[in-house]
């Protein structure tokens, strides 16, 4: 697989043992449940239903660990046994169970989502045997439903980490954790989610989803675009990394200032899904060591803390509806990797958090409250009103 075309001047091939490490984030399998038996009009005998096929979660499961598990992709669960004279109602066929990691969602082959298993609902029935035979099916049994589901795993992580390719995010996430992601100086160095752990003195842990870049209509899953993008609906905190130069990720697309890069991955999120635009933000303006950065961050720092206010000064075609505001801004050149530096972004990072969690932590108590007090009052109306006779 070539990872950048001969245009760009790269053409240099993925190790073979680097294409197969990393995290497996999507599984397809075909499932069909079992068909019914048949049922034996004679004596008016019904056959046995067909298996159903179920995935149900378990622990301290990868999908790595599913795929090399399945032995075929093509899985089928039991036929019903037919009606005998020994015994007129046929036994069932057996039901296929799957193992899948919990926290799974389940789709089918047009995106339709069947279901999610988890600790509250362990157990998802993903295609239903066949009807065994009787009356009225002429005492011939019914085929099982026949689908491909897709598993697709969503990372649970508190950060996620959104730019463009060569933006410093895998230098980032080197940087403030022990993870160690590939990292060049070559666009689309990341082509697979990597996590990091950020340690705190106090040992309290916070983690690190590091995306792959982004490309201009990610959001139509563009690229790689809804593969990266659904990552995300499970991070509690959105931190954006742009370049203070802004990018160019290909010919088709003129250069892209800093300000219509975070213009972009804004616009790209909201078309995705807009309402992770309801979470918490902070964005980092990176390689401030490069020549002519200062002078390019004064002069965008006015727009950049009030974007709204500037709309009018972009295409349109990269305008969102509606502009992210983030809970800090914060400068660095992370290939230096300073200290100091890191320190003030990963206590703004824990700050941001703990906020939100608490704010989100009241309003549920006052829902609770509210529910709470809906429920006395019912129950002291009817215990007090007039009983009609």
């Amino acid at each position: 697989m070539v990872i950048l075309t001969q245009v760009l001047g790269y053409a240099t091939k993925l190790p073979r043992n680097f294409r197969r490490r990393g995290l497996i984030d999507s599984l397809r399998l075909h499932v069909a449940g079992g068909a019914g038996g048949s049922g034996l009009p004679r004596y008016g005998g019904i056959g046995g239903a067909g298996g159903n096929v179920y995935v149900i979660s378990e622990n301290n499961l990868i999908l790595k660990d599913v795929k090399h598990r399945l032995k075929d992709v093509n899985l089928k669960a039991g036929t019903g046994g037919t009606s005998t004279k020994k015994g007129l109602i046929g036994v069932p066929g057996t039901d296929l169970n799957i193992s899948i990691p919990n926290g799974i969602t389940v789709y089918d082959e047009n995106r339709i989502k069947l279901g999610q298993v988890n600790s509250k609902n362990p157990k998802l029935m993903v295609a239903k045997g066949g009807k065994g035979g009787c009356e009225n099916t002429g005492y011939c049994g019914l085929k099982g439903e026949k689908r491909t589901i897709v598993l697709d795993l969503q990372l649970l992580a508190d950060v996620g980490l959104i730019g463009f390719p060569n933006a410093g995010k895998s230098t980032f996430l080197s940087a403030i954790s022990k993870a160690k992601p590939k990292i060049a100086d070559y666009p689309f160095t990341t082509i697979r989610p990597q996590i990091g752990t950020v340690t705190y003195k106090d040992y309290r842990q916070i983690s690190v989803a590091d995306l792959p870049g982004l490309i201009e209509g990610a959001h139509v899953n563009k690229g790689m675009g809804h593969k990266f993008l659904k990552h995300i609906e499970r991070t509690k905190l959105l931190l954006f990394i742009v370049d203070i130069h802004g990018c160019q990720v290909s010919f088709k697309h003129v250069h892209r200032s800093c300000l219509e890069t975070v213009l972009l991955l804004n616009k790209e999120i909201e078309l995705y899904n807009p309402d992770l635009l309801e979470r918490p933000a902070m964005i980092i303006i990176n390689k401030m060591d490069m020549e002519g950065a200062n002078e390019i961050y004064d002069e965008i720092k006015p727009k950049l803390n009030n974007l709204s206010e500037f709309l009018s000064e972009f295409d349109e075609a990269i305008q969102p509806k509606r502009v992210l505001q983030f809970d800090d801004i914060l400068t660095a050149s992370l290939k230096s990797k300073d200290a100091d530096e890191m320190l003030v972004i990963k206590e703004k990072i824990r700050f941001i958090i703990d906020k939100y969690e608490e704010e989100k932590a009241f309003a549920e108590d006052m829902n609770s409250n509210e529910d709470n007090l809906l429920a006395n009052l019912k129950r002291r109306a009817q215990q007090f009103a007039p009983t009609l006779i």
